[in-house]
């Protein structure tokens, strides 16, 4: 708690200073105001953990400011200090948005151990935001199969989750890497606390730098307010950055810093946050080749790769597929609402006659497909197309388009179908939602137009 950031405002210079006094031998990082005004426009621009507030001051009294700093930001505890008390002005105070009340003379302890609980309470419901969003998240088991490679995999990351130590993945695209590491959380000490998850593929050193420290309000052009990054939200849990080999070597700096002194600091600020995290890393790149190359860091490869883990391909792992295949059907079924969907056994022969370069993520693409566009419930041999030159003639206009128009095409079709909603098109994508965020940003795809073009 001792790093959060309190905003304190009173129009009494004399106690202003004797409270901020008081919380800063704390720890507490205190910024002060005079007036509503300055309450509201430093509510906004700081964003502080949680704000002390007097009740009345020379410009008004807060409970008329209360409903803009609470429509500002919800979750910021605040509290309300008066020196005319009343039961009525209480309860007022909390309907507002306030979440504590004290009466002036203020006993300094009571505020602290309220401050403390109420940071507690934020933390708390901001991991429960994150541990529903990550529930929400469909994803298979990762250890589905009887294969020796599954079964081996199995095996070491059941007796390598419960550590602290970083752990490295390493898969080919597809692979389920990302479900790898949310079972690594799950199985872990740290299981009640949040994953936070990135995919660095393609983005730019900026970007990932204010994704993951944060920014102070005009650390740079269109830094408009404070941002907390990701490894503040990852605070006490577990960080999963996917495509670790496409970071900035500024930005693993910077990382390798914070897994070695457990500090960072946001972009724009002058001091340093502690922060607790065990960081799962997972990359399809050869990062032993990127270091010859001078693309990664080597004291950072060493740092995160305690533990490393590889995934098998399902080319190597095709005993598994029946299981896979069920499993991603039974999956199906439910997201399209289309009934129990099944295969037949030639189907069955071509899918394990198939090399799999997407893996996983494609295997359910191909299902997918298959189902909507053949509108049966049993898929036949007929119905699966795994490239652009096996599409039946009705889809020939695809044949002159290059993958990445594909890819284009699929994502805003997935938008369409799901009303412009960019959490439930990238569940369906089987994609983190920063890749889908890249990726509309690449193919310059606008999610709301998507939405518009669905209700019309």
């Amino acid at each position: 708690m001792g790093d959060s950031r309190i905003l304190v405002v009173d129009d009494e210079p004399d106690f202003l200073a004797t409270v901020q006094g008081y919380l800063e031998e704390r720890g507490f990082d205190v910024l002060t105001g005079s007036s509503c005004r300055q309450a509201e426009s430093m509510f906004a621009s700081t964003k502080p953990d949680a704000a002390v507030l007097d009740y009345s001051m020379a410009d008004g009294n807060i409970l008329e400011t209360l409903p803009r700093l609470h429509a500002l930001d919800p979750s910021i505890p605040i509290v309300i200090m008066t020196g005319h008390a009343s039961i009525e002005l209480a309860v007022q105070a909390i309907k507002l948005g306030a979440e504590h009340f004290l009466t002036k003379p203020l006993d300094m302890p009571t505020l602290v151990v309220m401050l403390e609980r109420s940071l507690e309470n934020q933390r708390n419901r901001r991991k429960q935001a994150f541990n529903q969003a990550r529930c929400n998240r469909d994803g298979i088991n990762p250890f589905l199969g009887t294969s020796n490679a599954i079964r081996a995999l199995a095996e070491v990351t059941a007796r390598v989750a419960s550590a602290g130590s970083p752990v490295l993945i390493h898969g080919e695209t597809g692979t389920g890497k990302s479900v790898l590491a949310r079972w690594i959380h799950e199985h872990s000490t740290r299981a009640k606390e949040p994953l936070v998850d990135l995919n660095c593929g393609g983005l730019t050193r900026d970007f990932l730098e204010t994704e993951l420290f944060g920014h102070e309000r005009g650390a740079f052009t269109g830094a408009v307010q404070t941002k907390a990054g990701l490894l503040e939200i990852a605070h006490k849990g577990t960080l999963f950055l996917d495509e670790i080999g496409d970071v900035d070597l500024q930005v693993q700096a910077k990382i390798l810093k914070v897994l070695e002194e457990k500090q960072f600091r946001r972009l724009g600020d002058v001091r340093d946050r502690r922060v607790d995290i065990r960081l799962v890393a997972a990359t399809h790149q050869n990062l032993g080749q990127l270091i010859r190359d001078n693309r990664f860091r080597s004291d950072l490869f060493f740092r995160i790769s305690t533990i490393p883990l590889s995934v098998p391909p399902v080319r190597e792992r095709f005993e598994d597929m029946p299981m896979l295949v069920d499993h991603l059907l039974e999956r199906l079924s439910t997201e399209l609402g289309c009934g129990k969907v099944g295969i037949t056994p030639e189907a069955m022969r071509r899918l394990q006659s198939y090399s799999w370069p997407g893996n996983i993520r494609e295997m359910r693409n191909v299902f997918e497909r298959a189902v909507l566009l053949s509108g049966n419930r049993i898929i036949t041999e007929r119905d699966l197309h795994f490239d652009q030159n096996d599409w039946p003639e009705s889809t020939t206009d695809n044949l002159g388009k290059t993958l990445e128009q594909m890819e284009r095409d699929h994502i805003s079709q997935v938008l369409q179908a799901e009303g412009g909603r960019i959490e439930a098109a990238a569940r369906r994508l089987d994609i983190a939602r920063s890749t889908l965020y890249a990726k509309l940003k690449h193919y310059k795809l606008d999610a709301a137009a998507q939405d518009a073009s669905a209700g019309s």
